[in-house]
């Protein structure tokens, strides 16, 4: 199922628009052996009653509502069979939008409940597995968090991590769907997806940096400091904060800590540059002179 792109951030926000690409989903037969895809008559659907969750900001309700209605439900509802009635295992939220939008069905994967104790028996031992890229074991704890209503703490529980593992795993989905295979095909580490992420919102600074990282190699320490720089730019120039990475390098940091003060490097263009080091007095100048010999 593809997802529209340029709907804006405010849009993204209100539906899960994490749709499991399959070639990331390490339980995708397994999902496909219990599960149906069917759309289903909203009205024909109820609540699970035993769910905590009984109340609903209306005014983001509406706002989902208003999405539905020109993009439809992008990610299925997970639904049991109850008599002639499904009932909502996962989804409530865009049940709720759905009925408040008109729609008449709604997509909606619909297992047994031996079915979806087989499927989330299957999550927990891939998970487990070594051999999982980074966006393989994400999207098994999106299924997790998505089709069981398990938050970071229970995910974490049920497969032995620690929920900052589980966190920062999850918040990989946050990221374009280009950083993402890079992380899957090993050419960017989950720190600098990280970074990615932090730029959440901003395609053209996240653009930016995601080329900083993969073609001229920036450590993670680079892409912080293009982080902070460009979120700290009053005009949020992307140019500006490359040129703060460009001028703290591994180079420069030897630099600093053999002379003990501030060092920086300008690129001037063809080659050409210019080594800057910071000092305040005159103490400071003889230090740089016995580094370098010259008393």
């Amino acid at each position: 199922m593809a997802v529209k792109r340029g709907l804006g951030r405010g849009f993204d926000s209100l539906i899960p628009t994490e749709v499991i690409k399959e070639e990331f989903d390490v339980t995708a037969s397994d999902d496909k052996a219990v599960s149906e895809l069917r759309q289903i008559k909203v009205s024909k659907i109820v609540r699970d009653e035993s769910q905590p969750r009984k109340k609903f900001d209306e005014e983001s309700l509406q706002s989902l509502a208003d999405s539905i209605k020109e993009y439809g439900v992008l990610q299925p509802i997970v639904v049991v069979a109850k008599g002639d009635k499904f009932q909502i295992v996962a989804g409530e939220r865009r049940w709720r939008a759905s009925k408040i939008a008109g729609t008449e069905t709604i997509p909606a994967l619909v297992r047994t409940l031996s079915g979806i104790k087989k499927l989330e028996t299957a999550l927990i031992e891939n998970v487990q597995r070594e051999d999982l890229n980074a966006m393989e074991f994400a999207t098994a704890l999106v299924k997790m968090r998505d089709q069981f209503n398990l938050g970071p703490t229970e995910i974490a529980k049920k497969i032995g991590k620690s929920v900052p593992m589980v966190s920062n795993h999850l918040k990989l989905f946050e990221l374009p769907d280009y950083a993402k295979q890079a992380v899957a095909d090993g050419k960017m580490a989950e720190a600098h997806a990280r970074q990615i992420s932090a730029l959440a919102g901003d395609e053209e600074a996240q653009k930016t940096l995601y080329n900083g990282i993969v073609k001229h190699g920036w450590s993670v320490r680079q892409a912080e400091q293009f982080v902070i720089a460009y979120k700290k730019s009053d005009k949020k120039s992307t140019r500006s904060a490359a040129k703060v990475v460009k001028e703290e390098n591994d180079f420069t940091k030897a630099m600093s800590s053999l002379l003990g003060l501030p060092v920086k490097q300008k690129i001037m263009g063809r080659g050409a540059g210019q080594i800057i080091i910071s000092y305040k007095d005159e103490k400071e100048i003889d230090k740089i002179k016995q580094a370098l010999n010259l008393i």
